[in-house]
């Protein structure tokens, strides 16, 4: 089995939802897994601030998931247009795998979740776009053939996943939202598997 990571930064839970619906996606594909990583939070001056173990949910990322990876699935919540600090962070710290092109040729996509639907949606998502360009990544979208990217009143573009999680972030991912996360996963592990990855 060949693994797809799932990682992602999530404060409220809403980019978290949408993490394990793209699991969904890519358990559907013959010979590929999922790894759901996320990362810790930091504080303003970028340093952890988190146990190194979490107390919940899934464990924290390693340079070694994102090198040993068949394909990249990246979440975060907008700040401002942007991904979210923390997922930054981790990200500053893969320079190494970059150097030795560990990520290169290897498909990876992008996924977000915002308070309002003119949140930042499509600014964040191409904004996590970039390191996985300078990685040599390939870029995996939704294509308008996905009859939800059409119906969805809230989140979801060609560009990646979103979700509209509310103010509170207490919103929870629509029908249609759930429906193109599972097809990100799906679409991520078919590029693995197509490109000899898995």
């Amino acid at each position: 089995m060949s693994d797809i990571l799932v990682l992602y930064y999530s404060r409220r839970g809403g980019t978290a939802e949408m993490a394990r619906r793209i699991v969904r996606g890519i358990e559907e594909v013959d010979g590929m897994q999922a790894r759901l990583r996320t990362v810790p939070a930091v504080s303003a001056t970028c340093e952890a601030v988190e146990d190194e173990i979490p107390a919940s949910g899934p464990p924290y990322a390693t340079l070694n998931d994102l090198r040993d990876c068949a394909g990249l699935v990246l979440g975060s919540p907008t700040r401002f247009g942007n991904m979210a600090a923390p997922l930054k962070y981790f990200l500053d710290q893969s320079s190494g795998l970059w150097l030795s092109g560990a990520l290169a040729g290897k498909p990876g996509a992008v996924f977000t979740s915002t308070g309002t639907l003119h949140g930042g949606q499509e600014s964040t998502l191409l904004s996590m776009m970039l390191p996985l360009l300078h990685h040599g990544m390939l870029i995996v979208g939704i294509p308008f053939t996905e009859s939800a990217l059409l119906a969805t009143e809230t989140g979801g573009t060609p560009y990646g996943a979103s979700h509209v999680g509310g103010g509170e972030g207490d919103r929870p991912v629509s029908a249609h939202e759930a429906e193109l996360c599972r097809v990100l996963g799906r679409r991520v592990a078919q590029a693995a598997a197509r490109l000899g990855q898995g």
